[in-house]
Parts: structure tokens; C-alpha cells; sequence
């Protein structure tokens, strides 16, 4: 079994310096990754010991399915996190790295590196959303699968090496269409009634189908790669309800387990990935 003791520990100070700013040296550059998520836009920052000092998060509908829908208020909300860190931090901040969901098109990516940019941040590196996780994870042998709100993308890594990637739109956002439906609410109730720990267990059963679907699609995936996998990691804010990885695990028959909050797994990853030029 994965031992994620340093890895919860990092996620843990990850949520701590939400609301408390971390004491850093300021004359170093500081490492901050982006995460356009489709539920949420998560920035973190970094110093150079690769130490979380702050983080700002944002509720937004501006990604749907990993693709940017609304380019200005997906910029605004960028623009506003970073101006946000930066007052906390009393620093400015000039690099960014940041992700896409696996067999995201050049033009999809550019719309994403364009947001970025547009917010004031040059972007120093692209890569996909399960590699970023595996910058925390560190895993050499398994499948490293994110489940965020609009897609679910895997990497399945072979002896330190991505040997597969995939991403297909099933998510939160499809959990969250399945609660409203039951319970004939509009999708921002739904939403909230989604991330309520005391409802987890109410919601389980009514969102067991989409659960199912998804571990479909991890199942499929690896026997399209012809690899011999025995872990699934499970990472991304989906992965947050109580029970998910007990039903990929029966579905697939490959041993599952997630860290604690896996939600900032991927945005942890992203900015340990924002290495500028000659800073190591």
C-alpha cells in the first residue's frame, strides 16, 4: 500500500496557507501554479524550498468539460487570485506554470497559457493535469487518474515513464446534474449539497451511476494500453466524496486509494513544475 504520510503533509500546509501566509525569504523568485479547474481556479504559491506560503481559490463556470468557455471572466478571476497573493505575500509575482487535461489540442492549451497571461503572469511551463499530480505523488509504477469537475484524464506510468494518457468529459459537473435532477433543484444547490460532508452519504447512491462511469473509463483506458497495472491514485476535487475509490477499486479490480484532500494535488504539482531558467 502507497504510504502518503509526506504527501498529506504537504497537502495539509497547502491548506494552511489559505489562511495563513507562510514567512519566506523575499529575495527569491516564488513558484506559483495555476489550476483552471472547472469547479474551482487554485493558485499556489511556493518559495524556493518548494514550501507552500500561500494560496488563493476561486468558485467559477468559466471551464467546461478542460476547455476555457469564458476567456475574460476566466482572466478576471486569474487576475484577482494573483493580486490577492500578492498582497498576502507583499510580493510581486512574474511566473506561473500551468496545466491542461490529457490530449488537450495546441489551441486549447494557448487559450489556457492566453488567460494566464493576459492576468499579468508569464508561464514558464505546460503540462498535463496527471503528471502535475505525479510532481507530488512521485508514483513509478501505476495510474495516476484525475477526476475534476468536467473531465476525468489518467496517466498510467510505467517505470518513471508516462507510457498512456487519456481524458474523457464525465466529472463533478455530472454528479452534480444527477443530484439537481433528483432532487429538482437548480446546479449551484446541487453544487453546494455535493460538498457537504454530512450529505456524502445521503448523495452516494444517487450519484453511484456516474461513479460507475467513470470507473468505466478508467477500466477501459487500461486495457486499451495493454499495461499490467496494479494501483489506481486518485486525485482531483470529484475524488473528495467519501467512498469514490471503494467503487473504482470493485469496478476495475485494481487496488485504489487517494490522499488526503486530493483536490490540491494537481494545483501542489503545477507549481512545483514553475522552474524558471537557471533558478536550480
Amino acid at each position: 500500500m502507497y504510504d502518503y504520510t509526506l504527501v498529506n503533509k504537504m497537502v495539509k500546509e497547502v491548506e494552511k496557507s489559505i489562511y495563513e501566509t507562510i514567512e519566506f525569504d523575499k529575495t527569491n523568485e516564488i513558484l506559483l501554479g495555476v489550476d483552471l479547474g472547472t469547479a474551482y481556479i487554485v493558485l499556489v504559491a511556493l518559495d524556493k524550498y518548494r514550501r507552500p506560503i500561500a494560496t488563493e481559490m476561486e468558485y467559477a463556470n468559466v471551464v467546461r468539460d478542460g476547455l476555457v468557455v469564458d476567456f475574460i471572466g476566466a482572466t478576471n478571476i486569474v487576475r484577482r487570485l494573483k493580486r490577492k497573493l500578492e498582497d498576502k505575500l507583499n510580493a510581486e509575482l512574474k511566473y506561473a506554470a500551468i496545466a491542461v487535461p490529457p490530449g488537450t489540442s495546441a489551441r486549447d492549451c494557448d487559450t489556457h497559457r492566453y488567460v494566464v497571461e493576459r492576468a499579468g503572469l508569464e508561464v514558464v511551463k505546460v503540462l498535463d493535469e496527471p503528471t502535475a499530480a505525479n510532481a507530488v505523488l512521485n508514483i513509478k509504477d501505476g495510474v495516476i487518474v484525475d477526476i475534476g469537475g468536467g473531465t476525468t484524464g489518467l496517466s498510467i506510468i510505467k517505470e518513471n515513464k508516462v507510457i498512456y494518457t487519456a481524458d474523457e468529459p464525465t466529472g463533478g459537473t455530472h454528479l452534480s446534474l444527477v443530484i439537481a435532477g433528483n432532487y429538482k433543484i437548480d446546479f449551484e444547490s446541487a453544487e453546494e449539497i455535493k460538498k457537504d460532508k454530512y450529505k456524502q452519504k445521503e448523495i452516494f447512491p444517487i450519484v453511484l451511476p456516474v461513479i460507475k462511469k467513470i470507473a468505466s473509463i478508467i477500466k477501459k483506458h487500461i486495457l486499451e494500453s495493454k499495461t499490467d497495472v496494479n494501483s489506481i491514485f486518485l486525485v482531483g476535487g470529484t475524488s473528495c466524496l467519501e467512498g469514490i475509490e471503494q467503487v473504482i477499486e470493485k469496478e476495475t479490480g485494481i487496488q485504489t486509494t487517494k490522499p488526503y484532500n486530493p483536490l490540491f494535488i494537481t494545483p501542489l504539482g503545477i507549481a512545483l513544475n514553475c522552474l524558471i531558467e537557471g533558478s536550480e
